[in-house]
């Protein structure tokens, strides 16, 4: 649609409804508050449409249609290579849009209708989410191959981090969170001045001889390359770990197919995970 024709059918609007709902100048346009909470609203009438397609579709062939999956960075990478062709072998009709967010836009796409269904870390507070556990994933310690624990064949307590400096993801990843508390837990202090915008940055550094990290057992998990740079530690039982679960909507059109999509999705994960 062009410009113009936008600027006319958002006037129609307005006058139709009796309200500004833009804010025009020169320079920029914005929403007014009337204007944001028509936005809002227009979002999950859309998303109520869509349903009402994808109950068509489904009345056809329940396992048909397009699912929208969200995952957090630190997960995404690392877990669909394992799942998506499992996924796609038991529902080959089933088309899978795939959305790498962080857990707090996930959750809002969620509540929003913009996605159907989100692979989130818990807990998860949010009684208009039903959640299914998938699995249990533990932390393993990396340390440069030069670090004093790197020939340790014996898994090590966290208390051994009480003496490093950990490096760690900036603020909004939810691992950043988890480590934050097992750093807490142990006495260990984070690196300052540093802050990941990933985990293959976090390793990075720890190759470098930066410091050592906690990472997640997938993102050191075959098919993912090990780093000659990087010693991987086992931690000894309570071992660090974080929990996996499906959300999706209590009043989601696909709540009859989305167990039977997590069933999959914890077998094709490696068992060590």
């Amino acid at each position: 649609m062009s410009q113009p024709t936008l600027s006319t059918q958002l006037k129609k609007l307005e006058a139709e409804l009796g309200a500004e709902l833009v804010e025009r100048s020169s320079r920029h346009v914005l929403l007014t508050d009337a204007g944001e909470q028509v936005v809002a609203r227009a979002r999950l009438i859309l998303a109520e449409a869509e349903n009402i397609r994808g109950i068509a579709r489904r009345a056809q062939d329940p396992e048909s249609g397009s699912l929208r999956m969200g995952l957090f960075p630190t997960l995404a990478p690392y877990l669909l290579p394992h799942v998506v062709p499992a996924l796609h072998a038991r529902f080959p009709d089933l088309e899978l849009l795939l959305v790498e967010e962080k857990t707090e836009v996930i959750l809002q796409r969620l509540q929003d209708g913009s996605l159907d269904v989100g692979v989130l870390a818990l807990p998860i507070s949010d009684e208009q989410l039903h959640v299914e556990p998938l699995f249990t994933e533990p932390f393993v310690l990396a340390v440069p191959s030069s670090h004093r624990l790197a020939g340790r064949k014996r898994p090590v307590d966290t208390s051994v981090l009480a003496d490093e400096h950990v490096l760690l993801l900036e603020e909004g990843h939810c691992l950043r969170d988890q480590a934050l508390s097992v750093c807490r837990l142990a006495g260990a202090a984070e690196r300052a001045g540093f802050r990941a915008t990933s985990l293959e940055t976090l390793r990075q550094m720890v190759a470098a001889g930066v410091g050592v990290t906690l990472l997640p057992l997938l993102s050191v998990t075959p098919p993912v390359p090990p780093s000659p740079d990087v010693a991987l530690v086992r931690f000894a039982e309570p071992a660090p770990t974080r929990e996996l679960a499906l959300c999706w909507r209590r009043s989601s059109v696909y709540r009859d197919l989305l167990p039977a999509v997590a069933d999959v999705v914890r077998v094709a994960t490696p068992p060590t995970a």
